[in-house]
């Protein structure tokens, strides 16, 4: 080896390539995105005015912003309000009955972003709950993989339009109460992402279970282990990877499935402000939806890199983190 040679070899790595690929690359794509954005938006007119560019998302997002400080300072002013009413009735009477009510303003835009976190997290883990079990269940019977398969491949494909009307009814006629837990619109959109987001989540369990290394099944057999240890010691830690790629998957069918959901079912939620704006159709419903549209993608973003980052904390398989 030459001096040359040798002095390349001791050098480090010039950092610059990976701050492209970390920094300027993503930063040139949003960029352009933006560019074309502009430009097509110009170009666009609807019934409803001309379509919204990038700037005339920014204004629609400020006005959102305004209302929900607006909603909040009237919130802050009925509480006190209510709170000083009743304090004047305990100083006349201290036996007498106050009540205490909820400010019933309209929902504001971060509002309709909690309710459909709340849905979605709901339908999702209701669907983990039952898919994962299933899904190991399945995984190591090969009699019982062959008797699912037929249903789970007749049922995955079932669009979340199809499934709502009969889940509505299905609410409708079982959920029956004075005074309910939870809302029946919410129970709706809940069941339907659960019905339509467990099946990534079944299949990658079962194919993860299925595909454990017939070494390790060997070791646990020599070794006698129960079935219950069998599968804590040796199936799941095997198929984690595969689990949490389910998940991942099954994660981000259920944030689409929530728009469409709450849309016709009328939950409180994104979908049914993007409806209700369409339906109202002024100048501004243009803006306020793509501030939605552009609010969904980010959430669903989100969601997927925590799925991942939980993934690289708890699997074996650190290197998923990049994928």
């Amino acid at each position: 080896m030459n001096a040359w040679t040798r002095l390349r070899a001791a050098r480090p790595v010039f950092p610059s390539l990976a701050w492209i690929r970390a920094l300027i690359l993503p930063l040139c794509g949003i960029l352009a995105f933006l560019l074309v954005w502009h430009v097509a938006a110009g170009r666009i007119s609807t019934s409803l005015g001309q379509f919204p560019g990038p700037a005339d998302t920014a204004r629609a997002a400020q006005g959102l912003y305004v209302e929900f400080q607006e909603e909040r300072e009237k919130a802050v002013a009925f509480e006190a309000r209510q709170a000083e009413r009743n304090a004047a009735r305990l100083a006349e009477n201290p036996d007498a009955e106050v009540s205490v009510r909820a400010y019933a303003g309209r929902p504001t835009f971060p509002d309709q972003i909690r309710t459909s976190l709340v849905t979605v997290m709901s339908g999702f883990l209701l669907a983990s709950l039952i898919a994962v079990p299933f899904g190991v269940l399945i995984g190591l019977s090969s009699g019982l993989y062959a008797s699912a398969n037929p249903l789970i491949q007749l049922l995955k494909p079932v669009s979340p339009l199809a499934w709502l009307p009969l889940v509505t009814l299905v609410v409708s006629a079982a959920y029956v109460s004075d005074d309910p837990l939870f809302a029946k619109s919410y129970l709706v959109s809940t069941i339907t992402v659960m019905m339509c987001s467990l099946w990534p989540s079944l299949i990658n369990t079962a194919v993860g279970v299925a595909g454990v290394d017939k070494d390790l099944v060997n070791v646990s057999r020599v070794l006698r282990l129960g079935w219950a240890t069998h599968v804590r010691k040796i199936v799941l830690p095997s198929a984690v990877p595969m689990i949490f790629t389910g998940l991942r998957l099954s994660l981000g069918v259920a944030w689409m499935v929530l728009i469409a959901a709450e849309m016709l079912s009328q939950n409180p939620g994104l979908g049914k402000f993007v409806w209700d704006e369409f339906q109202n159709g002024n100048a501004q419903s243009l803006g306020r939806i793509m501030v939605a549209v552009l609010t969904i993608g980010l959430i669903g973003l989100v969601l997927d890199r925590g799925m991942l980052l939980l993934q690289r904390r708890l699997s074996w398989d650190k290197t998923a983190i990049t994928r």
